[in-house]
Order: C-alpha cells, then structure tokens, then sequence
C-alpha cells in the first residue's frame, strides 16, 4: 500500500462501495473516513464498509486532518461545491464523472487546484482499463488501417438512480453515460468537431436517450446512441480501411475482438474483479510523485468533454 494517501469518500452513491473495493484491492491507498447528509447514514455506510471514521456532514470529513484526499461521488450537480470546498480545505480530489456540469466550473477547479498544488483529476476509469490501452496500441500500429468511424451504443436501466432524470441535479443520460464515449473520442481522435443530434425525455425532465453524430479534429466520424428504455447491443465498434475492433461494454471493458480480412478474429482479454483498480492505482502513483494532473485524464480531457456536452445540450434546446 502506498504510504500517506488517506481517502475521505463524500458521498454514500452506488459507485463509493467498488471505488473502495478497487482502492484495497490494488493496494493503492488507505480508506480513512466517510461522509454523508446525515450522521446515522454516515455511520451504517462506515459499518458496512470498514471504514474508521464517520461524519454527518461533509465539511467534517473535509476538516480531518488524517485526510489528505477526497473522493466525490456525489449527484452531477454538487460536484463542483463539493471539489472546491475541499480544495479550500488543502485536500486532494478526485471527482466521479462529469468533473462538473459546465466548463466555467471545471476550469476554476483546476486553476484552484493548481495554484494550490493539489492533485484534482475525474474519474474515468475506461481510459485505464487494459484493453482500451492494448486496442490504442493496435490502432496506432494500424492493425486495421486508418480509422474512418467509431460506432458507440450503450443502454442501461436508472431504476437505482432517482436523480438522473431531474436536470435540477444534473441529470440526463449524456451527462451521466454519453461522457464516456465523448471522452473515448477526445482520447483517441481529437478534440470533437461538428457534432449535431437529438434526444427524447418527458416534459421537464432531462434526456432519457439520444442519438449523436459528429466527426473529431483527426477525420474520424461517429455515431453514440445512449438509452435508459431500449435494449442496445452494448459495445464501441472501431472501423479502419481494412477491419474492426469492436469492444463489448467499452465503458468496463474486459475484452475486445479484433477482425481484420485475411485474418483470424483476435480476442483480447483482461478480466478482473475491480476494474476501477487500475485508476485507483493510477491515483496513487500521481500523488506519490507529487502531480498536480493525471498525465492520462488531463485537464484538457475534461474541459474538452464537457465543452463538447455543452454543444450537444445547446443544440437540444
């Protein structure tokens, strides 16, 4: 276990349980205290997970001095109030996705962050997953020629989440699952140009599903489809001059297929229990060299995702 890195997980959310799981299954820090709203949910959370420390309030866990970084994985919406109090409480943050709801918010985290000297990055655990970085590595070394279009779908059930839908809290399926395939493209092709689409949601609520279409600073075109009540095939497919790789649940991904004419179809397999375990070790190294930005989810990443979410979301309305 790296020595000194002491979380403070804000928020009691879904996601905290396979976040701390990840965190001591890699060895990559120490799980110190948990926040809640209220004290007695604090308290049956620590219980529950093994955790010394309970606080009912945020601000507490932000003023214990055994913590020295936050995990916020709170709703969409209290992400940047929660980030920048920490920030101001001298912690290090790291902050589910979306960093925040808007690039005007993003970009003051990180100028606070850096002139704090504190390490802020969002979570986005896809871009450490083994097979993403093995399917770039055969991209780039043109496996299947140039890549001309990347195809996403991803559906999923927010029964378990009651926000998602109130825009109020930052709620809508692009916020909420269409950034993973924004900020696969950013990673791989670009920054997005032209991107144009539509969405479907009941009055006053945010989108429940959408269909968009773009193409990225490289030439690539694509097309994301993201719904909370249809069945998608669940996957990304990569198509170059002369073949595909398609990755079933890109967003976890444990596997890919590679199919190039001429060839067998190649599989690539990482399994594993956690697979938040390879950022949380990624976290750990950052702030073990004294990094004030993950080298692989930058700051431009993120104001490059949400400025293009923010394009998308204009359009709509």
């Amino acid at each position: 276990m790296m020595e000194g890195l002491r979380y403070g997980i804000c928020s009691t959310s879904s996601i905290a349980p396979r976040f701390i799981a990840a965190v001591r299954e890699g060895k990559a820090g120490e799980i110190t205290a948990v926040s809640s709203r209220t004290l007695e949910k604090a308290r049956e959370k620590a219980t529950e997970w093994n955790i010394p420390y309970a606080y009912g309030s945020h601000v507490e866990l932000f003023r214990d001095k055994n913590v020295n970084t936050v995990y916020v994985s709170s709703v969409n919406s209290e992400h940047y109030g929660m980030v920048k109090t920490a920030l101001e409480y001298g912690k290090n943050v790291v902050c589910e996705k979306p960093c925040t709801v808007s690039s005007e918010q993003t970009e003051e985290l990180f100028r606070i962050a850096g002139e704090k000297g504190l390490f802020l990055m969002e979570a986005q655990k896809m871009l450490f997953l083994p097979v993403i970085n093995e399917v770039a590595k055969r991209i780039k070394e043109g496996f299947i020629g140039d890549v001309k279009f990347v195809d996403f779908s991803h559906s999923f059930s927010a029964g378990y989440n009651d926000w998602l839908f109130d825009p109020a809290l930052g709620g809508g399926t692009l916020l909420s699952a269409g950034i993973y395939a924004i900020q696969f493209l950013i990673s791989f092709f670009g920054d997005i140009k032209n991107v144009k689409g539509v969405c479907v949601n009941d009055e006053g609520l945010a989108e429940k599903g959408y269909v968009i279409s773009g193409v990225t600073e490289n030439g690539v075109m694509f097309c994301a489809k993201n719904s909370t009540d249809t069945a998608f095939e669940n996957k990304a497919v990569i198509y170059g001059t002369s073949g595909k790789i398609e990755i079933p649940e890109y967003w976890k991904a444990r596997q890919a297929f590679i199919l190039v004419d001429g060839r067998e179809k190649e599989e690539i397999k990482y399994p594993c229990k956690y697979e938040l375990i390879y950022e949380a070790k990624h976290i750990a190294e950052c702030i073990e060299k004294g990094l004030t930005e993950s080298p692989v989810v930058t700051k431009e990443i993120s104001l490059k995702g949400i400025r293009a979410i923010e394009r998308i979301k204009s359009a709509w309305e």
